[in-house]
């Protein structure tokens, strides 16, 4: 009698277009390193996942580069749906850095939870209603104190916007961009999430937003001429009154603006 083998089991999800670039995750990564570094160095399993890094492995290999400039010892895992990408990847395969077969459900043997997924660019061709099923299975992965941060970026990084998620669920979204070639922040509006691009409409809180980051950018013109930066600065500053910004200079000095995520989530 042949022997029978073990279940076979279809990962969970839809293979991307599959499309990467060297440094397109920089700001995610940069952002991830300076506000996740406690968690890091407080792990006692310090391993990241990279979901649906797509047809090239190097965003695994940049992440952890960067998680190592906080723990030393950090691991990544690089999760393909699509098992030509995972078999490309493989002679990538160092110290610390390996590549599995799967999707939404995590695979990492002997139970281990991770304290990142990343899923950049991942949920834009999934329906806005599958967001939140999505969202709870990847949390429901996640260690005690892990950190799911789901986003989209452009083709070259220069604009990202992501959602920050720990097990509870949603806490936050950043916004962050290339400044110098930022015309206004509402051109971050076609990098919004899964989650709230189609709700860019009026009547919705995105919107809003939107709107009066537009119209602090325009009254902060004339900081334009000591440097986008500083343009950018006051800006931010100027939103706090009427939005919960959670960050401070540090961050906004990097491009970046993060909110609480209540104030921009779907009014249903």
């Amino acid at each position: 009698m042949a022997a029978r083998t073990a279940p076979q089991h279809r990962p969970i999800g839809s293979a991307t277009r599959g499309t990467t670039n060297p440094n397109r995750l920089r700001r995610m990564d940069r952002w991830i390193a300076a506000t996740h570094a406690g968690a890091l160095r407080r792990s006692a399993d310090p391993v990241a996942v990279d979901l649906g890094y797509g047809a090239a492995p190097w965003t695994a290999v940049e992440l952890l580069q960067r998680l190592r400039t906080v723990r030393g010892d950090a691991q990544v895992v690089g999760i393909e749906i699509d098992p030509a990408r995972v078999a490309a990847a493989k002679p990538y395969e160092r110290d610390g850095l390996s590549f599995a077969h799967g999707g939404f459900e995590v695979p990492l043997p002997g139970g281990r939870r991770p304290l990142l997924i990343r899923a950049a660019n991942v949920l834009r061709q999934y329906d806005e209603g599958q967001v939140e099923e999505v969202w709870a299975r990847l949390c429901g992965r996640l260690a005690p104190d892990g950190l799911l941060v789901e986003g989209t970026c452009d083709e070259i990084g220069r604009r990202h916007v992501w959602v920050t998620l720990g097990p509870e669920g949603p806490r936050t979204i950043t916004f962050a961009a290339r400044l110098g070639s930022l015309g206004a922040p509402s051109d971050l509006a076609e990098r919004l999430p899964k989650a709230l691009i189609h709700r860019n409409v009026p009547g919705e809180a995105v919107h809003a937003f939107l709107r009066d980051f537009d119209r602090a950018w325009a009254a902060a013109a004339p900081y334009g001429a000591l440097s986008a930066r500083q343009r950018w600065i006051r800006t931010v500053a100027s939103l706090r009154t009427d939005w919960p910004v959670v960050d401070g200079p540090a961050r906004w000095r990097q491009g970046e603006l993060t909110l609480a995520w209540p104030a921009l989530a779907p009014r249903d």
